[in-house]
C-alpha cells in the first residue's frame, strides 16, 4: 500500500523503490547546489510521518545534512553511495531524508514544532557537514527527550566507505543497544 508521502509526490524514487531496482551511482545536482540520490525520500518534512513511513516499511529514518558545494558532502555521493554494496544496503534498511542546514524550508520536528532547516539543524546542534542522524525505529517518546536525545547515532563528516557502511549496519543491527560505535568500529576491524 502507498503511504500519503509516496501518493502525494509519486516520485520516480518511488517507482524505483516500488520495482525493486538496483541502486546506481546517479547523484544529481539539484537547484539548490546540493547533489541528490534518485532513491532519496520525497518528504512533506514532517518527521514524525516520515519516521512512521518508514517503520512501516521496515526500514530506518536517517537525516543527511549537507550544504551547496560541501567537498565532503560531494565524496559521500560520488564515492561511498557510487559503490553498489553500500547504496543496496543503505536503501534496504533506511529512508533518507535529506536537508540542507541554511535552508528555508520549513520542517515539522517530532515534537510538532515548524523550523526552518537552518533553525531545526541550530535546535539538532548541527555543526557540520555531512551530517548523519539516524533515529530510533519508532517515535514513541521522542518528544519528552531533548533534540539530541532522540538519535541513536550521529555521524559528522566524511567517513571512508567501509566505516560508513559499517555506520548504517550499527543502527539497522541495533548495536546501539550493546556497543558504543567506537566499540563497534573496533569489534569489527
Amino acid at each position: 500500500m502507498l503511504s500519503r508521502r509516496q501518493f502525494v509526490t509519486g516520485s520516480a524514487a518511488t517507482l524505483a523503490a516500488m520495482t525493486h531496482l538496483p541502486a546506481r551511482a546517479a547523484a544529481v545536482l539539484t537547484d539548490d547546489g546540493l547533489y541528490r540520490e534518485p532513491w532519496f525520500i520525497d518528504s512533506l518534512l514532517e518527521l514524525a510521518d516520515d519516521l512512521g513511513d518508514a517503520a512501516k516499511s521496515g526500514k530506518r529514518l536517517a537525516i543527511m545534512w549537507e550544504l551547496r558545494g560541501c567537498p565532503y558532502c560531494r565524496e559521500t555521493h560520488f564515492v561511498n553511495f557510487a559503490r553498489a554494496d553500500i547504496a543496496d544496503y543503505v536503501r534496504q534498511h533506511f529512508d533518507i531524508l535529506q536537508l540542507n542546514i541554511l535552508g528555508d524550508r520549513e520542517v515539522t520536528d517530532f515534537d510538532g514544532q515548524k523550523l526552518s532547516e537552518k533553525k531545526l539543524a541550530h535546535k539538532y546542534l548541527i555543526r557540520g557537514t555531512p551530517t548523519f542522524q539516524f533515529f530510533p525505529d519508532r517515535a514513541d517518546g521522542l518528544t519528552a527527550k531533548a533534540p539530541r536525545e532522540r538519535e541513536v547515532l550521529r555521524t559528522q563528516g566524511y567517513l571512508l566507505p567501509e566505516d560508513f557502511k559499517r555506520s548504517f549496519r550499527f543502527v539497522a543491527e541495533r548495536a546501539y543497544e550493546r556497543m558504543s560505535f567506537r566499540d563497534y568500529l573496533r569489534a569489527q576491524s
